[in-house]
């Protein structure tokens, strides 16, 4: 589990998608793969969403050693022993439930739960949460929000989702604030870019924007 947790955290950034379309599926996989990321967040939302990260867990497998996928939108107890047991490697949601803090417990998995208040992330440290999700990222208050919440709980692990975006500006607030990660979907694997059947634009987004909070990270030093 802190294997994983060192790779969410080293890599910067947590590619958060879902399709219903494999090939999509498998070229922001493999794009994300071959600029350096080892983890990825499969969304369940929607009725393909399971069998889809079944195939994303196997194409990951056979393509992408090294690389451990999750599983985002969970929300109980049930849910994480199915993932689980479809292989996933960590779970994220949007909320705190404690069953869901026992049942990751139980089965040694990294929990990264849905926080909106400092009080939630100290709940969700006390039931095992090592990296706590800030969602909505942009309407819980923000890099400001982040800023606050580490002046007295500095060994947060935050990690915030919604209000992310690959634009220079809006990445370095985020990490001058403190966040260990970002989650970034929808704004970096648009429309466009997912559906052009040649890669190399995506691959060269998905590069730019990691290079951007390397440089965010260099300069907090």
């Amino acid at each position: 589990m802190d294997k994983i947790k060192d790779k969410i955290t080293e890599g910067g950034m947590v590619p958060v998608f879902n399709h219903k379309d494999e090939q999509v599926a498998y070229r922001v996989v493999k794009a994300c793969y071959d600029v350096g990321l080892r983890v990825f967040e499969w969304t369940n939302r929607g009725a393909e969403a399971a069998g889809m990260f079944k195939l994303a867990k196997k194409f990951i497998d056979q393509n992408c050693p090294g690389m451990v996928l999750g599983v985002g939108s969970i929300f109980d107890g049930d849910g994480v022993r199915s993932f689980h047991e479809m292989g996933a490697s960590f779970i994220v949601s949007p909320i705190i439930d404690p069953d869901m803090a026992r049942v990751c417990k139980d089965l040694n998995i990294l929990w990264i739960p849905g926080c909106g208040t400092v009080t939630e992330i100290f709940m969700a440290q006390k039931s095992g949460a090592e990296i706590v999700k800030i969602f909505p990222g942009d309407a819980v208050g923000g890099p400001a929000f982040v800023k606050a919440v580490l002046g007295p709980m500095p060994w947060s692990l935050i990690m915030p989702t919604g209000g992310v975006s690959p634009q220079n500006e809006n990445l370095r607030a985020w990490f001058k604030a403190g966040v260990c990660c970002v989650g970034m979907g929808s704004q970096l694997f648009t429309a466009e870019r997912i559906s052009n059947p040649d890669p190399e634009n995506l691959i060269l987004e998905i590069r730019k924007t990691l290079n951007i909070i390397q440089e965010c990270r260099i300069s907090q030093k």
